[in-house]
């Protein structure tokens, strides 16, 4: 009876030592407010982004700039394909414009799973600029083929109610939902 004794407590001791240490290296990571996206959707629904510079700091790094510059207040999520992904980042709203610099691809082996924030790019894969997708279901075919820079860590409910595009059309969107405002966490004042 003693050894099943000793036995429990260093099973209990070990893991009430071992857990804290786990969820304070999580909670210090997602809680770097220089690397959290906030993006705020229609009806006070907001999107909270845990930004990944350690897979793709040159695409994390042009993220900030852009969002510092509000270029994406505003943007529409111009192509929404129901079950795959939401899509933004063009000013124009067309799915052809950016904000003109290209950034060269930084893939990794991360998963394109359900909330998983990926660069868009036409053809040429170091094409990536301004667009984006937020992923709504698994697609990890897309892994290795696009660079995934962040992970919705809070707001999926709001992603998935992005308003759908016509899925014969490529997930054109009529009247779209847009960005109402994105900002870097560390510049929230209050």
């Amino acid at each position: 009876m003693t050894r099943t004794f000793l036995l429990i407590l260093t099973l209990f001791f070990g893991v009430f030592i071992m857990a804290p240490k786990a969820s304070k290296a999580t909670s210090q990571a997602a809680a770097d407010p220089e690397n959290v996206l906030l993006i705020d959707l229609k009806d006070s629904c907001r999107v909270t982004i845990t930004l990944r510079p350690d897979l793709a700091p040159n695409h994390v790094k042009r993220i900030k700039e852009l969002v510092r510059q509000k270029f994406y207040d505003g943007v529409v999520f111009h192509r929404v394909i129901d079950g795959f992904m939401a899509q933004t980042g063009d000013p124009t709203g067309t799915g052809s414009g950016g904000s003109g610099q290209k950034i060269k691809a930084e893939f990794s082996k991360e998963s394109h799973r359900r909330g998983a924030v990926s660069m868009a790019r036409p053809g040429d894969v170091n094409g990536a600029d301004s667009q984006f997708f937020i992923v709504l279901a698994d697609s990890t075919y897309l892994d290795g083929q696009y660079t995934l820079w962040g992970q919705v860590s809070n707001g999926m409910d709001c992603v998935d109610k992005i308003k759908k595009g016509n899925k014969f059309n490529n997930g054109s969107v009529s009247e779209p939902d847009k960005i109402v405002k994105a900002q870097i966490a560390a510049d929230v004042k209050g």
